[in-house]
């Protein structure tokens, strides 16, 4: 008789727990201890070395230390392998553990270094995380479904490939939900992943073991996937840097995924990082070792050093920024509000210009890319199930598998193909027209340029919302809709003086009733609260750039004069 699939997901558990030395097991917290992130420099397991190792948040610096021997890759790999696995103890964001592969790799480097006397590459010596998807060769990649169980990968992604090649050192792989399409992260192999500033809070989704992991500086770097918010809403939700690149520019070859065969809206890879520096790094290396000459749908497209420095706009001098205040569907919470009124204050006093923007056919464009991902997720869905006979989830409820139906993305039923190409051309007239609109703003910069960027929420909630509750994802999906390249970047987190209820507006809809009724100071303490910065198609360098001027001018702006 085959196991069920609850016991092969006991099983996995049980194999994932083993993979942990027992000197690192820590005694966790009582529940109620809701921000654990100052835990793992508390708690004794980790050196006073190891401590600062892990808080040191800029990646380049991280790398400069590696280079001239300051730090082994030795000593860095396994002090932030100790903390993710506190991390992983206090809010549950990984899946794959192989702690002596991760050391070996770190070992190997550390001795070319010092018989050479030169780094393996751009990355040497960096501990990398990977969202579940990205194959590892010898691993299992479950990608959090019970049916992929025992499933072990022959080769690396293309992305894993180069980053080895970049000298870095791939050492977890981190939770994701069940068929990656929601904003959180639960499923039934590996369990919920939790907020770190507040763990009645979500950490986001699809790549939230990832936002999670690097929110509690248990990596310096991570690699998570992006096809209608999967990267930025989990890196707004814990106060960090995450980059959604425009299609194929980040090789998806031999990463496994859901909805394989939908090409129109692509699922995109990128970065997350406590730092800007690890934004620009990753696509720096990425882009050096050719991924068009691994991957055939990437995009010839190496680092182009004018574009990282604004020559099209401007060389970043005086830049136009437009701030987008609502979607025209869903009005945010205070604290995002509150975060744009910051931004906007800072750019001014940094000497930019800032107008606003009014979102053109937002709901249409939205409409549109949900209309693609649902044409036939459940056939993909029920084929992958019906392997192990698990469930298809349909809420991400504390409860799952008593909650109600809950799904933000209902699939449709019986789409023909010409059905599906009504979509796809629906998407090119909305690009198109879009793409004339941004262009008209050229008569309202004072440079003669169109904006040079959106600035926007993540999303309408007050950073992350209790469990089971982020299901609007407007303000990322019609970025991934339009292809824009879009980078996110912290910039506050709730504060009870500040975030007080206003009083109600006219709602736009029922659900922006809703909306404006869920918000509560308490449900929402201590979240971070993260913005996008959106750029045009393929302007990576751009945005990367951009996102760095909006960071260094809130971190100069006194924010005591809002």
């Amino acid at each position: 008789m085959s196991p069920s699939w609850q016991d092969l997901a006991a099983d996995k558990k049980q194999r994932q727990a083993a993979c942990i030395p027992k000197e690192w097991v820590i005694t966790p917290p009582a529940d109620t201890v809701l921000d654990v992130r100052t835990i793992p420099d508390e708690c004794g397991l980790l050196t006073p070395k190891e401590v600062e190792i892990t808080n040191t948040t800029d990646v380049q610096n991280i790398l400069n230390n590696l280079a001239t021997g300051k730090w082994s890759s030795l000593e860095t790999t396994l002090a932030f392998y100790k903390r993710a696995i506190i991390a992983q103890q206090l809010v549950n964001c990984l899946t794959e553990i192989f702690i002596e592969r991760a050391l070996a790799r770190a070992k190997e480097l550390d001795e070319q270094l010092k018989a050479t006397g030169k780094v393996a590459g751009p990355l040497h010596g960096l501990p990398v995380s990977l969202k579940d998807q990205l194959s590892m060769r010898g691993l299992e990649t479950t990608m959090g479904w019970v049916s992929w169980i025992g499933k072990f990968s022959e080769h690396d992604a293309v992305v894993v490939q180069i980053i080895y090649d970049a000298g870095a050192v791939p050492f977890v792989r981190t939770n994701i939900p069940q068929t990656l399409m929601w904003a959180e992260s639960y499923n039934m192999v590996f369990g919920r992943t939790l907020n770190p500033a507040n763990r009645k809070l979500t950490s986001g989704g699809s790549s939230g073991g990832e936002g999670a992991l690097i929110g509690m500086r248990g990596s310096p770097l991570g690699v998570g996937s992006d096809i209608g918010g999967s990267i930025r809403i989990p890196s707004g939700y814990n106060g960090l840097y995450g980059l959604r690149p425009s299609y194929h520019r980040v090789p998806y070859a031999g990463a496994t995924n859901s909805l394989l065969g939908q090409d129109s809206i692509p699922s995109v890879l990128g970065p997350l990082s406590n730092s800007m520096s690890g934004i620009k790094v990753f696509m720096q290396a990425i882009s050096a070792y050719k991924p068009w000459t691994k991957d055939p749908l990437a995009r010839y497209a190496p680092w182009d050093a004018s574009r990282y420095a604004l020559a099209e706009h401007g060389g970043g001098k005086r830049l136009c920024f437009a701030i987008m205040w609502t979607d025209g569907m869903t009005t945010p919470h205070p604290p995002v509000t509150r975060a744009l009124e910051m931004t906007k204050r800072a750019l001014v006093t940094a000497g930019h210009k800032v107008i606003d923007w009014k979102p053109y056919r937002h709901k249409e464009i939205c409409d549109t890319v949900y209309d693609v991902w649902t044409a036939a997720s459940k056939d993909d869905y029920a084929s992958v199930a019906s392997m192990s006979g698990e469930p298809v989830l349909n809420t991400m409820e504390m409860e799952a598998e008593h909650g109600a139906p809950n799904s933000f993305l209902p699939a449709q039923d019986n789409v023909t193909a010409h059905q599906l190409w009504q979509f796809h051309k629906t998407k090119a007239a909305l690009r198109q027209e879009y793409l004339d609109y941004w262009n008209s703003t050229s008569t309202m910069t004072g440079s003669g340029r169109p904006v040079d960027a959106i600035i926007c929420p993540v999303s309408p909630y007050g950073g992350a919302p209790p469990h089971g509750h982020s299901r609007i994802v407007d303000y990322t999906a019609v970025w991934n809709g339009l292809d824009y390249a879009t980078c996110v970047f912290p910039v506050t987190r709730v504060n009870a003086t500040l975030d007080a209820k206003k009083p109600s507006h006219q709602f736009l809809n029922p659900r922006d009733k809703a909306h404006y009724e869920m918000w509560d100071l308490q449900t929402f303490w201590n979240a971070p609260i993260g913005l996008q910065l959106v750029g045009r198609c393929q302007e990576e360098e751009a945005v990367i750039a951009m996102t760095e001027i909006v960071d260094v001018a809130l971190k100069k702006w006194n924010p005591s004069k809002l």
